[in-house]
């Protein structure tokens, strides 16, 4: 394992530099040019710190040395910080030595904190590569950093030790979880199955400090979870529900209570409804949301933040065979409520609405949130560039939101109007799953969700279908961005520090 040090004397000779754009670049540059035997106005000129650029520097003074300039932008954002590192180290990676240098000695000590956590975070999600499965390696050209052998010293001033030490230890926690949750979400269905999933979350469970109870088939069938069975009716693999649970209640003072329910579909065919095969391939990543959850609960643990977490994560694969589940079926949900389902493919819905009843009879929690890779019409609205947040409690709204604006999970509030549910209505059920109409589908997809939620004065349901899983610099095709474990971390700290 890679040991990360802060240190306040004698740096490596390979050096990081993060640089924001702003009043002090040009000193900081000169301070640089002359340490590294340069000319300053000509490094003034070549660098500018724009966001992910990188210039490195070989002093004429010193053979072995290097140093490595980082933009970073104008923005100080922890996600923008985050990225550029995490972006150099993937493409530095094979040519860093076994220990490297970051320098954050000039970084304003208000900032130090977040910007060294989303520095080393950053360095290590960066060398994150999907492993599964065996592929030919070129041993001779193994690179050195990111070995057991290697490590990363940060440089502070000595009054700041302190905090960086505790930036990177939280770092470290959560980095080592996101890269659980990556090679989660980024796993091929045939190796996720419901059943695998759930080894995985007890595996979690274990090495993080939060159980993990199973609730299999035939307990399924007992109770009644009759809208998650009837998903998973189409698949040779049995569906199946998570409860989780971190922390306890006390009596002597009030702990804050949460909810977790993601939405685990761990493959979606779209059932009879069936999707078009061009991306199909891509719907191993749809239980992106339980993935959020089971992060989340990680986090939570390994953080030891003073919070009772419960969590319920309906697990099945969605697909079309004799025994599927077919358009036009009406079917009952654990809430009691019928269900006419005019479209097999919208199925994440069926399965909160299962998961959000089991956990409201078992739990109280003070706020409730369900987190999904749901619909399309979320992506249509917002792009790749953020998630759809649905709430009518005002606080809960600029607690998430201000949650995802600080980690750099960006939300936005889309609206739960009463009219988007008049098109839910059916003739021969309670609800049906799915308008058929082409515009607001996200919006009445929170609509039919709302009906699960017993009233709760403090639910809100996140829809990540746009965001959980995309285009990036750091991989050959579509893969895991790991969101949701911030924010939903992030939020849960500070909703118990304001008190609410």
């Amino acid at each position: 394992m890679m040991i990360v040090r802060v240190l306040d004397k004698k740096a490596p000779d390979a050096l990081a530099v993060p640089l924001f754009q702003g009043e002090q670049l040009a000193s900081q540059l000169a301070e640089l040019a002359e340490k590294a035997g340069l000319d300053a106005t000509t490094l003034q000129n070549d660098f500018h710190a724009e966001a992910k650029e990188v210039i490195v520097l070989y002093p004429s003074n010193s053979p072995g040395r290097r140093f490595y300039l980082i933009g970073l932008g104008k923005k100080q954002g922890f996600a923008d910080v985050q990225n550029a590192l995490r972006l150099f180290c993937h493409r530095f990676k094979s040519k860093l030595p076994a220990r490297l240098g970051v320098d954050l000695r000039h970084i304003d000590p208000v900032h130090l904190p977040r910007v060294c956590e989303a520095a080393v975070g950053g360095l290590l999600l960066g060398l994150y590569r999907f492993d599964a499965f065996p592929r030919e390696k070129n041993t001779s050209d193994t690179p050195l950093f990111g070995t057991d052998k290697s490590g990363i010293d940060i440089m502070t001033l000595p009054e700041h030790t302190a905090a960086a030490t505790s930036a990177v230890s939280r770092a470290e926690v959560m980095a080592g979880i996101t890269k659980k949750i990556f090679d989660l979400v980024n796993a091929p269905g045939n190796q996720k199955t419901p059943e695998i999933f759930a080894d995985a979350a007890v595996a979690m469970g274990s090495e993080y400090g939060f159980s993990v109870r199973v609730v299999r088939r035939d307990t399924l069938v007992a109770e009644g979870l009759d809208a998650l069975l009837a998903v998973g009716k189409g698949s040779e693999e049995p569906p199946l529900l998570l409860f989780l649970e971190y922390g306890h209640k006390t009596r002597k003072k009030k702990t804050p209570s949460f909810g977790l329910v993601g939405k685990g579909i761990t493959f979606d065919t779209g059932g009879i409804s069936i999707k078009p095969s061009t991306n199909q391939h891509f719907m191993k990543s749809d239980m992106g949301g339980a993935a959020a959850v089971l992060g989340a609960f990680a986090a939570a643990a390994k953080l030891k933040l003073p919070v009772h977490l419960t969590g319920a994560i309906p697990v099945a694969e969605n697909m079309p065979d004799g025994k599927a589940l077919k358009p036009g079926d009406v079917i009952r949900t654990y809430a009691g409520k019928t269900v006419e389902v005019t479209d097999t493919d919208a199925e994440g819905r069926l399965v909160l609405a299962d998961g959000l009843a089991y956990l409201l009879k078992h739990e109280t929690p003070d706020v409730l949130l369900d987190v999904a890779t749901l619909t399309g019409s979320v992506i249509r609205t917002l792009g790749y560039h953020a998630a759809g947040l649905f709430t009518n409690n005002e606080q809960l709204a600029a607690g998430l939101t201000t949650a995802g604006a600080t980690c750099g999970e960006k939300l936005w509030r889309l609206p739960l109007w009463d009219e988007y549910g008049a098109d839910l209505k059916s003739d021969v059920a309670d609800l049906r799953n799915f308008t058929g109409k082409p515009m607001a589908e996200a919006s009445s997809a929170a609509k039919f969700i709302e009906h699960f939620t017993a009233a709760h004065p403090a639910w809100a349901h996140i829809d990540i279908a746009g965001v959980a899983f995309g285009d990036s610099e750091f991989a050959q095709s579509k893969s895991a961005t790991g969101f949701g474990i911030r924010l939903l971390t992030e939020f849960m700290e500070n909703w118990q520090e304001s008190g609410a």
